[in-house]
């Protein structure tokens, strides 16, 4: 609830209902209810998909500005080192000038227009020191210590700071240089030796932090002349990235126990946990400040040439309670293009063991309605459709005999029509209404894929992976399938379909099954809930765009066995399993992915 000296909005309006399309900072007054309400906006720290590097490399490093960025130097496989430099504009890299000197685990510093490299290992570890001056890499004076792993801090090529690092195999080094635009001259050491650790800063006013000796969490600020020790990071680790200053600083990725997405913002005393890296991964090359910064690159592995873009103030999506099914359950379907104030929710179980029931309801936004029930009881079925044209098929009978079984409905009752070519259960579906649909995956465990025009269904190319409990978003012409389960594991992959074939594409995140999905089309996309590997059930939601998947606000709720229905910015989540408990939900959630939604005030 919102006070009301915290809106900022127009003058009161009166409305007989909520209006249909409430605009950000609106306030009305919803005479039915009697509560005074406003539209806000849903603003929080978070990473989204940036454009990829054009040459996949870990061990990087950069300077720069989200904006305007440098990323240099690194590995591209193993052993091979590079002296790549890509330019970054705010949505894509283009290559430059290269490094004189080919090398990876260097520090950087600067800007896009005047950088500097310093360190590294060719192998051996060198000294060697280039200057940037936003066309070409000049080599100049070196570090007094040859060295590697080492991090830096400063704001352009005339002034920084080389900080620890590693001199030989197996050693770390406390070694601290100034750099004055000519010569490198050493000061003051850190108070724990160390390398693979991270930096930002000036050379004046810095901060180190993280790194291995083994990993550590151990922090040091700098004033110019010493180095002092302050409130550590919450998460040990060592090959983690750094953006910002000595008093608002950001720490990303690394290895702790294993590679990592975990996120620490530094507020010049303290490090808070924030929303993590959607990819985990090390040895990445960081730019920008803790409230607009730059990850890009890392060791995943393999190398990637994933960029992510930092923002501080985000409009992020968030999930919001809506009303409760009237009988609960999970291994239900829905109708897949339905929306938040129009969607159907059918069979599945309520009971353990899972028998299979007929339930038949319909969501108008803000509760559900027990409509006519399916001709045949059903779960682990899949559903396709809107909430007055929708398909439903598949699935198993109450005795846990598998159905190839499909029905249609028109809005008002069920009909059985042809059935499926391969009978099967836990599969997927999507498509726009019951004239247009798609069936695919399924157990036993199966590729298959099928087509329904209206009248029968078609064996179209299969899926590349084999697999079930998987989700499904968008149309019968453009759809994606993601996740699910193999006949040996969880798995992460994700494949759009056009039309006419499946075609591997970037994977979840996480390894999950038993998952939900909403999206209008193959280029966007919501998916939520589920159970990752070690059946461990998962509030977790990923937005896809076309290329990547990203981390969102999660589900209030984390659950498995869930259905889903409507777009990437509008979306419902019912149904499913908690877990434990009385573990069959009737919850309904509904996702705002334009960072809005409409609060009663106080």
């Amino acid at each position: 609830m919102t006070e009301y000296k915290g809106t900022k909005g127009g003058a009161v309006q009166n409305f007989e209902e909520n209006p249909g399309n409430p605009y950000v900072g609106q306030v009305w007054y919803n005479e039915t209810t009697g509560n005074l309400r406003v539209r806000q906006t849903t603003l929080t720290s978070a990473w989204a998909s940036g454009g990829n590097l054009n040459t996949a490399r870990s061990n990087l490093t950069g300077a720069g500005t989200q904006t305007a960025a440098l990323a240099f130097a690194g590995q591209t496989t193993a052993p091979a080192v590079s002296a790549l430099t890509e330019q970054y504009d705010g949505s894509s890299w283009t290559e430059v000038n290269d490094l004189n000197t080919a090398r990876q685990n260097l520090a950087g510093t600067g800007t896009q227009t005047s950088a500097l490299a310093f360190g590294g290992d060719i192998p051996p570890a060198t000294n060697a020191t280039e200057l940037w001056n936003g066309t070409n890499w000049t080599a100049v004076n070196t570090l007094n210590t040859a060295r590697e792993s080492l991090a830096g801090s400063g704001t352009d090529n005339t002034s920084a700071l080389a900080i620890g690092g590693r001199t030989a195999p197996g050693s770390s080094t406390a070694v601290t240089e100034s750099w004055n635009g000519t010569n490198w001259t050493e000061v003051n050491d850190l108070n724990t030796a160390r390398r693979l650790l991270a930096g930002a800063g000036t050379a004046t006013d810095a901060l180190a932090f993280g790194g291995f000796t083994p990993n550590t969490a151990a922090t040091e600020s700098w004033n110019g002349t010493s180095w002092f020790e302050v409130n550590d990071l919450n998460t040990a680790r060592r090959s983690l990235s750094g953006a910002g200053t000595s008093t608002a600083a950001l720490a990303f990725g690394g290895t702790s126990t294993a590679r990592t997405a975990i996120t620490e913002s530094w507020n010049g005393s303290q490090w808070a946990e924030t929303n993590d890296l959607n990819t985990a991964r090390d040895g990445m090359g960081g730019a920008g400040t803790n409230s607009s910064a730059l990850a890009f690159g890392g060791d995943t592995p393999p190398a990637t040439v994933l960029t992510e873009e930092w923002n501080a103030d985000f409009a992020y999506g968030v999930w919001v309670t809506g009303g409760n099914l009237n009988n609960a359950r999970y291994y239900l379907a829905g109708s897949t293009s339905g929306t938040t104030t129009a969607s159907l929710a059918f069979g599945g179980t309520a009971t353990e063991p899972p028998t299979a029931s007929t339930f038949n309801e319909l969501y108008n936004g803000t509760a559900w309605a027990e409509l006519n029930n399916m001709n045949t009881a059903k779960k682990q079925l899949a559903g396709a459709g809107t909430s007055t044209a929708s398909l439903a098929f598949g699935g198993e009978n109450p005795g846990s005999a598998t159905l190839d079984i499909n029905e249609s409905w028109n809005g008002t009752n069920w009909t059985e029509v042809n059935d499926l070519n391969t009978a099967r259960n836990a599969l997927s579906g999507m498509g726009s209404n019951n004239t247009a649909a798609l069936a695919f995956g399924g157990s036993p465990t199966t590729n298959a894929t099928e087509l329904w025009n209206g009248t029968n269904w078609t064996e179209v190319n299969n899926l590349n992976t084999a697999r079930d409990k998987m989700g499904a978003a968008g149309t019968s012409t453009s759809g994606l399938g993601f996740g699910g389960q193999t006949s040996t594991a969880t798995t992460s992959a994700t494949e759009i379909w056009n039309g006419t074939n499946w075609t591997e594409v970037n994977d979840l995140p996480i390894a999950t099954m038993q998952i939900a999905g909403s999206g209008s089309s193959n280029t966007a996309a919501l998916a939520f809930g589920g159970e990752n590997p070690g059946e461990a059930l998962t509030a977790k939601t990923y937005l896809w765009d076309g290329t990547n998947w990203s981390n969102q606000n999660s589900l209030n709720t984390a659950r498995n066995l869930l259905a889903g229905a409507g777009t990437q910015t509008a979306a419902l989540a019912f149904g499913g399993s908690s877990g434990s408990g009385t573990y069959v939900l009737a919850s309904t959630e509904q996702w705002h992915g334009d960072g809005t939604l409409s609060e009663n005030i106080d």
